[in-house]
């Protein structure tokens, strides 16, 4: 059975950094892509950043690129996901997913893809 579930979420001010965790039961890093996506009210899941199971490198969305980070550890089985930089822009609530191989590389970035997700975290970034 999968279940991720997430946590780091908070209150920061513009500049600062968070670093959000999922920690990912049932799920082998080998086997599933592991992806980040956010949303805010009145608007669909945005995709974040994600590692696929067949290439070791994140990718992310132009709106992250160069400020936020996303590594995983085989050892606890978590992904995480180091935001530096924090805009209000960034104010959503982020969710882990992961999916099991066998999906096309330019499915990764859409939400429909994944079949698992966690609750979600929130983080809010203010001025």
């Amino acid at each position: 059975q999968v279940q991720l579930v997430e946590s780091g979420g908070g209150s920061v001010e513009v500049g600062h950094s968070l670093r959000l965790s999922c920690a990912a039961q049932g799920v082998t890093f080998s086997n599933h892509t592991m992806a980040w996506f956010r949303t805010t009210p009145g608007k669909e899941r945005e995709f974040v950043m994600a590692i696929r199971w067949s290439h070791p490198d994140p990718f992310s969305s132009l709106a992250v690129r160069g400020r936020f980070t996303m590594t995983k550890d085989d050892a606890s089985n978590s992904v995480y996901l180091q935001m530096n930089n924090l805009g209000p822009e960034d104010t959503a609530v982020y969710y882990c997913a992961a999916q099991r191989k066998g999906f096309v590389p330019t499915a990764t970035m859409l939400p429909s893809t994944y079949a698992f997700w966690g609750q979600g975290t929130q983080v809010i970034v203010s001025s």
